[in-house]
């Protein structure tokens, strides 16, 4: 097989619509997360409000390798505004 242009050959631009077309998405981090939502809503949101969002719809979640057994303070629960925020992110970053 040839790759150019003319009869006979693959043409090069297509191999590299083909390669961008299953090229992995970029995964939004907690920190993109928390830097986007401070930028468009203008107030900040805690990792762990992040986490129980993506927990409660079902998102994967990875291991945190500082997570502890039992919490030192009872968790607190985002504002309904910061659920909506991080969906929004979420959904930006397209994992959801």
């Amino acid at each position: 097989m040839e790759f150019g242009e003319g009869e006979g050959k693959v043409p090069l631009d297509n191999i590299a619509k083909r390669a961008e077309a299953y090229k992995q998405k970029e995964r939004g981090t907690y920190k993109m997360i928390k830097e986007y939502i401070e930028v468009k809503y203008g107030f900040k949101v805690h990792t762990a409000y992040i986490a129980e969002v993506k927990r409660s719809l079902g998102l994967p979640m990875y291991d945190a390798p500082n997570a502890v057994e039992e919490l030192k303070q009872p968790r607190k629960h985002p504002t309904a505004e910061k659920v909506e925020a991080i969906k929004d992110a979420l959904k930006h970053y397209e994992e959801m």
